[in-house]
């Protein structure tokens, strides 16, 4: 994810990284591009991805990746 929001900035497009409190604060991200926006739950980071998106990017991940697709997608 790091490298396509780079990318993206500095392509000139708007970054925002939506992220839980609990894993901003337990430095389980990298640094940060753009806008963080820092929100209590996953629940909530799936809701403002879809408030702020206009579209997605899935990459590899793991099951919490399946679990934001079929959310996106329903």
């Amino acid at each position: 994810m790091g490298y396509v929001s780079t990318a993206a900035h500095v392509g000139g497009s708007q970054v925002l990284g939506i992220i839980p409190t609990a894993l901003a604060e337990g430095n389980f991200v990298g640094k940060t591009v753009g806008e963080e926006l820092r929100v209590p739950t996953m629940q909530d980071r799936i809701s403002k991805m879809l408030d702020n998106s206009d579209a997605f990017i899935a990459l590899p991940g793991g099951i919490g990746t399946l679990e934001e697709i079929f959310q996106i997608a329903s």
